[in-house]
């Protein structure tokens, strides 16, 4: 689909599965298994969705799924299962290459968003799209280099390191409109702080980048949050402003980790937004 001066679509890369009560919170099971099933160890399917941004003089990647370079236990843990085909056979299949992406968008930098945003060569990792610049909010950073007790198992050196080690590291500070031409720079601190998003701006309607604001389309509702949210209260006003800002401007958003649902419009009923059609951005 074009939304402005780009062509978006998606590229999915890894199916991973978390905890069911994690991922939903205080929201009860009986509830929150109706949207997303659990399987007999109570996890729940969880799609690595990209994002690709093709526009006039930049092709842009927004997050980069998990990647290859994890250690076989942690990938047994979370049950990841590789997609089959690379990030460079997924590119391909657009015409394009690793060399061709200008930018790479992390939005944040736990190792299910970032974990293809470098590869291995023999004993080293270095950047996995050599001419892109890596665009990460200072907040991010600093909290990856020095997480809390909570936060380190999913900041893992080896996917954002070797960024600064190579200078393709853009450090940003704070929201910015057009921070690429004809697309605004947001930021939210809920989740995790300065986790950044996109919101590619069309004539008539835009397309937002959840990430892990609103990580499946079942996260909707204001009150349905993870317990992985470093700070559910005001991750629960940043959807609020959100999504009333999605339905009152048409915008479409896009589900970096739902399943089943890559992309939907919202509009407002009986005081609550909802999900009203569905796209594939495929």
């Amino acid at each position: 689909m074009r939304f402005g001066l780009y062509d978006c679509f998606c590229v999915e890369t890894d199916l991973f599965f978390l905890d069911g009560g994690a991922m939903f919170g205080v929201v009860p099971k009986n509830l929150w298994a109706k949207k997303i099933p659990a399987d007999s160890d109570n996890r729940i399917p969880m799609q690595a969705r990209s994002l690709i941004l093709r526009g006039p003089d930049k092709i842009i990647l927004v997050d980069a799924g998990v990647g290859d370079s994890l250690p076989e236990k942690f990938r047994k843990i979370y049950g990841i299962q590789a997609s089959g085909a690379s990030m460079a056979e997924r590119l391909a299949l657009r015409g394009l290459t690793v060399d061709d992406i200008t930018d790479v968008f992390l939005t944040h930098l736990h190792f299910d968003h970032v974990g293809g945003a470098t590869r291995r060569v023999g004993n080293r990792m270095v950047p996995a799209f050599p001419h892109a610049v890596y665009h990460v909010q200072q907040a991010q950073w600093d909290l990856a280099r020095h997480p809390s007790v909570r936060d380190q198992s999913s900041y893992l050196p080896d996917n954002f390191m070797p960024l600064e080690n190579h200078g393709v590291l853009h450090l940003v500070d704070g929201p910015k409109d057009d921070f690429f031409a004809g697309i605004d720079l947001i930021v939210t601190h809920g989740h995790t702080r300065g986790q950044q998003h996109l919101l590619v701006k069309g004539k008539d309607t835009a397309l937002f980048f959840c990430a892990d604001l609103i990580p499946t389309s079942a996260h909707l509702p204001i009150a349905w949050n993870m317990a992985y949210d470093n700070e559910p209260l005001i991750l629960m006003a940043e959807k609020q402003n959100i999504l009333s800002r999605a339905a009152a401007e048409n915008w479409v958003l896009c589900f970096e980790h739902d399943p089943d649902v890559a992309a939907a419009s919202v509009r407002e009923k009986d005081g609550r937004i909802v999900a009203c059609r569905r796209m594939d951005l495929g």
